[in-house]
């Protein structure tokens, strides 16, 4: 057995807020791979980029999404940048993947200044060109492991949660 659906998709997609709807409608318990990393060490994801730096985190990240896809069963959602990892993106081979894909303004609007957001914290030039510069890089890898995409821009996560039931079956 494997997940019922995996969630990837950039910050700000939704991916957390959509899996807690999808696993109360299903029945399912939920799972997100960053809370999974923040239990294993004590500390956020925030923390644990500034005091470990970004390659210990993809390290515990790769780790935590394959423990995550070997024993979950119900809604997963994965950490923005964890298909970055090659080993990760082949792990998501042959189970079900949903992208959330969402545009750069929508993405902006949700994610605001980024404070809680590591990644955006290497900003030069501002959040905006940061998360423009991360739906670059890392959309042809949500679209290459993804079994389904959904468009999250504009609407409520209700409405992408029912999409996605109606997707699934």
């Amino acid at each position: 057995m494997s997940p019922r659906v995996v969630l990837v998709g950039p910050m700000g997609a939704g991916k957390t807020t959509v899996a807690a709807l999808l696993a109360a409608h299903w029945g399912l318990e939920v799972r997100d791979t960053d809370t999974d990393i923040e239990q294993a060490v004590g500390m956020t994801v925030q923390e644990l980029f500034v005091d470990s730096g970004e390659a210990e985190f993809r390290r515990l990240e790769e780790e935590a999404v394959a423990a995550a896809l070997a024993e979950h069963r119900g809604v997963l959602a994965l950490g923005g940048g964890a298909v970055l990892s090659a080993d990760t993106r082949g792990l998501l081979q042959g189970h079900t993947v949903v992208h959330l894909d969402v545009g750069l303004s929508d993405a902006v609007q949700r994610v605001g200044l980024g404070e809680s957001r590591p990644v955006l914290n290497q900003a030069l030039g501002g959040v905006r060109a940061r998360i423009k510069q991360l739906l670059d890089e890392r959309g042809p890898l949500y679209r290459e492991v993804a079994t389904h995409t959904v468009d999250t821009g504009g609407r409520i996560p209700e409405d992408v949660a029912a999409e996605i039931e109606e997707r699934l079956g």
